[in-house]
């Protein structure tokens, strides 16, 4: 684990602070050998794949949409030109599965 993603995690106000902690979790057993650094002033990981990004009263755990089908982006909750994200708004109503699947899908069409 990265120092420097541990040290933003850890300023974070709750519930933000738990909700990244999680969600760290889950990128960290999905891939095991995933790079992670901060990158834009944000985690980041698989050199930019996946990020994390506490905002005043959520978090989105973004992805890179490069490859991404028009059908597939429907599956997050807001997209850009580069990058798509969901929005995490508290800790008990977490659907691990749906960022498992979403990790996945991102990481596969990227490899």
């Amino acid at each position: 684990m990265n120092e420097e993603v541990s040290k933003y995690i850890e300023k974070q106000v709750s519930p933000q602070k738990e909700i990244c902690q999680r969600v760290r979790e889950i990128i960290l057993n999905t891939f095991p050998d995933i790079k992670e650094e901060m990158k834009w002033g944000v985690p980041a990981y698989a050199d930019g794949l996946f990020y994390i990004v506490a905002l005043k009263d959520h978090v989105n755990l973004g992805f890179s949409n490069k490859s991404l089908t028009k059908e597939e982006l429907r599956l997050f909750d807001g997209n850009g030109k580069t990058t798509a994200h969901i929005q995490i708004s508290e800790t008990k109503n977490f659907n691990q599965t749906r960022i498992v699947n979403l990790l996945h899908l991102v990481k596969n069409k990227n490899s």
